[in-house]
Parts: structure tokens; sequence; C-alpha cells
């Protein structure tokens, strides 16, 4: 028989299933020798590096927001089990489950190759926004200092950027972050789906609490970047009633904006959520899974990009209309400044580096805008 799926301390995923690619599929068998219940040994996080030609990576999905982006980290040990960017490990051979949260890659020439692609004589300033797969704040970050490293070239050459996490951390680099806010470089968004701690620790495992997310609005404000909250994921029938709670609470922490998303489904997550409902919420399963076909048409998911993050039918509407009510009345609704472009500059003492050699033509002709690793994947819808 399948082994059922076990929770493991502070693992999102219970299971480790293949990726979608692979010719093999893995699972765990109980052969009668093993103890069922026998608690899982720890599963401990492997980190390896990634050498990238490029870091700026484009997408042309027309419902994300921004066009460029940078992930400083392929997995996030996080472990949040909805997360969409899971399916993107299965086309490393691994998989969205487990390996997921313990076996993560990171980029330890990310600065270097963002000077280079910033100061590339093609490149044109548009905004980058970082953390648009995985968080650029997750635990590992606090020894690798890889997503500082790019906040300090990206300070140096006065590129405006936004930022989203779900992570206290964030409030490390309000040296860097804070002085770009006041001169309308830089915008971020931090990501709160609860203000439940019991749920929070099972639903995202390792990502900061609830009460250390406000605190990190609290401090982005206070330090004068324009700072908004992402209720994101919105679960009908599991944390759907905390919207006006959450965006009530990120409003007195001196949030100016606010959006939301509905959960999204698409591929591996399908199942690795529904196993983790069925262990983690077991009465309320059914209702829950009930709830987010309703919005996707009596699918589990429908990646049109029309409705996709949004949803579809009576649901979807109600929660659609309870957000517009809340970012209203709690002051959410001001629009954002754009950022500025018009402050880019590449510094000096670079422009004399790059008198020295010559970038590779295809850095050169897309304006350092597509990674190698990244680019090349297909919209995990």
């Amino acid at each position: 028989m399948v082994m059922a799926p076990v929770a493991r301390k502070g693992r999102g995923a219970g299971t480790n299933a293949s990726g979608r690619f692979e010719p093999l599929v893995h699972e765990a068998v109980d052969d009668g020798w093993t103890d069922a219940d026998q608690t899982p040994a720890p599963l401990r996080t492997t980190l390896t590096p990634e050498h990238a030609r490029t870091i700026i990576t484009k997408n042309t999905s027309p419902d994300v927001g921004f066009d460029r982006s940078i992930n400083p980290y392929k997995g996030c040990e996080h472990g949040c089990i909805y997360c969409y960017a899971r399916p993107s490990h299965a086309f490393m051979g691994l998989s969205p489950g487990l390996d997921f949260e313990s076996r993560l890659f990171f980029k330890p020439d990310g600065a270097r190759l963002l000077e280079q692609e910033l100061a590339a004589p093609r490149y044109r300033c548009k905004r980058i926004h970082l953390g648009g797969n995985t968080d650029p704040y997750q635990p590992v970050e606090r020894d690798l200092n890889i997503t500082r490293d790019l906040l300090k070239v990206l300070q140096r050459f006065n590129q405006p950027f936004s930022i989203i996490t779900k992570s206290g951390l964030i409030s490390r680099d309000l040296d860097i972050l804070g002085p770009m806010g006041r001169a309308g470089l830089t915008q971020a968004m931090v990501s709160i789906t609860t203000l439940d701690r019991a749920l929070a620790r099972t639903m995202e495992p390792r990502a900061a609490t609830p009460t250390r997310r406000l605190e990190a609005i609290r401090k982005l404000a206070d330090a004068g970047v324009p700072v908004g909250v992402g209720f994101a994921p919105v679960i009908p029938g599991l944390n759907d009633h905390e919207l006006e709670a959450v965006l009530e609470a990120a409003a007195q922490a001196g949030a100016t904006s606010a959006m939301y998303v509905i959960l999204r489904l698409p591929l591996e997550i399908k199942a690795l959520f529904q196993e983790w409902l069925a262990e983690a919420r077991p009465a309320r399963a059914a209702r829950v899974m009930s709830l987010i076909r309703q919005t996707r048409g009596g699918k589990d998911y429908d990646a049109d990009w029309s409705q996709r993050m949004k949803g579809t039918g009576p649901v979807a509407d109600l929660i659609a209309a309870r957000f517009k009510a809340a970012v209203k009345r709690y002051g959410l609704d001001a629009a954002r400044p754009p950022l500025d472009m018009s402050q880019f500059r590449v510094p000096p003492d670079m422009k004399k580096q790059m008198d020295l050699f010559d970038l590779p033509s295809a850095i050169a002709a897309e304006g350092g805008a597509r990674s190698e690793t990244d680019g090349g994947l297909p919209d995990a819808a």
C-alpha cells in the first residue's frame, strides 16, 4: 500500500512525488515492516550554487504587472503548501513537494551579473521586481546575503525596483530600502495570508509569523518605503473570513495599498494541497475544495489569463466585493506613485570597467533581460 502523507516538522509538503517530466514515478510504500506511526526523520536543507549567465528574467504574462524580475533563489524553505512556484522544480528533475522546500539553489554571481546587465549599452531602464517566483528573504538569505548584494547594485545604479516577501528579514536592509523608497526608487509588498498563528505554522511552516510580518510593514513605512499588503492566496472556506482583519491590521501598521489573489492549483500543487488539507484540516477539506471549484468553473483550476488570479462565479465575486469595500474603508485604495526611471545612472567606475571587455552578444542584444536558467521555462500557470 502506498503510504499516506506524513507531516514533517517545519515542512509544508507531506510527500515527495516525482516531477511531471520524470519517466519513473517513486512512491513510499508500507511493506509491513515499517512502524506506520513512526515520526519521519528531520529533513535537512541542501544548498547548491547555480552559475547562470544572466540574472534578469523576462516574462510576457499579461496579468503579472511586471515584465522583468530577479529571483536570487530556486526553491523556497518557507515551505508554503500553496506556493505557485513549486512546479518549477520539476524542470530540474526534482519534486515540487519536499524537494522544493529542502533542495535549494542560489546564485552566488548574482550581483556581478546584475552590474554587467545594467551597464550594458543597450539596457533600457524599467522596473525590476524581486521575488516574483520564490521569496528573496527566505531563511538562507541570513547567511548567504544574495538579496542584499543585489540591492547594493540596484542602489548604485539608482535602478527602480519592487520587492515582495513574507519575511521580517526585509527590515535588515532598511539602510538601502529607506533612502531608495524616499527617492521614489522602490516599493515593497508584504504577504500576510492569516493572522491565525496556528494556521500559519502548518500552512507556511518556515515563514515569519503574522506578527513579525506586520512589524516589517511598520518598519518599512517608518523608513519611508511605500508598502502594501498582499492577502494572497485567498482560500475560500479556510482563510477568506480573515480578509477584512488582515487588511485592517496592515493599514494600522502603515500599509497604503493592498492586493489579493485567489488560490491557484496548477500542475502538481493540486495534489500537494489536497494532501495537506486532508491532514491539517480533515473536517473542512471537502468544503474548502468545493468552494475552490466554485471559483474555477467546477474545476480544481483554470489557467485562463483572464481569470486565473481572481476566479469567476458567485464566490469569487463576493470576495472581490468584500476586498473593494475593505480597501476603501481602511484607506488602502490610493494609487501608488510610479517609480522614477529618470534617476537611473551607470556609475562612472562601472563605465570604465565595461570598456575593458565586451559583454556577450546575447546580453547586449536583449538588454540583459533573459536568464538562461529561468527565462527559458514556460509559465507555470
